[in-house]
Parts: C-alpha cells; structure tokens; sequence
C-alpha cells in the first residue's frame, strides 16, 4: 500500500511540474492569437520578383488563436493595396489567413478586389507567407516574409 501511495504521489508531482507532458498535441494553444499581436512588416529586399511586396500587418484585435488588423501592401510596383487579414494559428507554428482588400492604381477600375490566402509558418518575430489569390480578378501569387516590428 504504501508504495502505491509513493508511486502515485510521484507521479503527480512529476505532471504537476511540467516534466512529463501527457498531451503530445501539437495544436495552437489557447489565447495563442496573441502571439500575432502587433506591427509586422515586410523584410528589406524580400521577393524583389514577386507580384505583391512590402507587406504591412497591424494586428488590432486577437482571440483564442486568431488574430485580425489593418493590412496592405504594393503589387506590382505601383498598385496600393489596402484592407484587413485574418490569420488563425492552428498549430504552434502554422498561421491559416486570408486577406480582402481593394487596390488602387493607374489603370485599374475603382477598388478593384484582392484576394489573397494562404498557409504560413511563424517563427518567432518572423512569418513566411506564401500566398495565392487574385487581383482585380487576375491570378497572383508569390511569398513574402514579414518582420515582427
């Protein structure tokens, strides 16, 4: 009896410690949206051939594991494009978004649609975003790395 006793308190002591993790489970954690929270912007010189460049993500509002803000970016050299994206962390790792925006510049109809998403990975203050999606109707895609600032 006694050395269930022991055998049970030890066990207990090790999980209430944190040294054994029963779980295994690679998901995002709880309230891990907030790990987006922030200002993320395009490092210097990334996808110099890619049709979207200098992303810029304010992430205003996060909860459980999902993360929303202002976005924008320039495509194709002089098209602004502005909106808002929506990332979900479905593991640790692992961002699921998305972007609806409106782009301005010469020779575009008047807010004309984008559409963008994608799956990317988050790796500390660094995201890797590769994206798919349409401009104005049009095919894009491309990947771009952002910074968090």
């Amino acid at each position: 009896m006694t050395r269930k006793l022991f055998a049970a308190v030890a066990l207990a002591a090790v999980v209430s410690a944190g040294c054994f993790d029963l779980s295994k489970n690679s998901a995002a954690p709880s309230g891990s949206g907030s790990l987006l929270a922030g200002s993320w912007r395009s490092v210097s010189g990334t996808s110099p051939n890619e049709a979207c460049t200098n992303f810029h993500w304010t992430v205003t509002e996060y909860t459980g594991s999902t993360a929303s803000g202002a976005f924008s970016a320039t495509c194709y050299g002089n098209v602004q494009v502005a909106g808002t994206a929506h990332g979900t962390l479905t593991s640790v790792t692992l961002v699921t978004w998305g972007l609806t925006a409106t782009a301005n510049g010469p020779g575009l109809p008047p807010s004309c649609p984008i559409l963008l998403t994608g799956t990317a990975t988050l790796g500390g203050d660094t995201i890797t975003i590769p994206y798919t999606g349409t401009i104005c109707g049009a095919p894009v895609s491309g990947t771009e790395i952002m910074k968090k600032s």
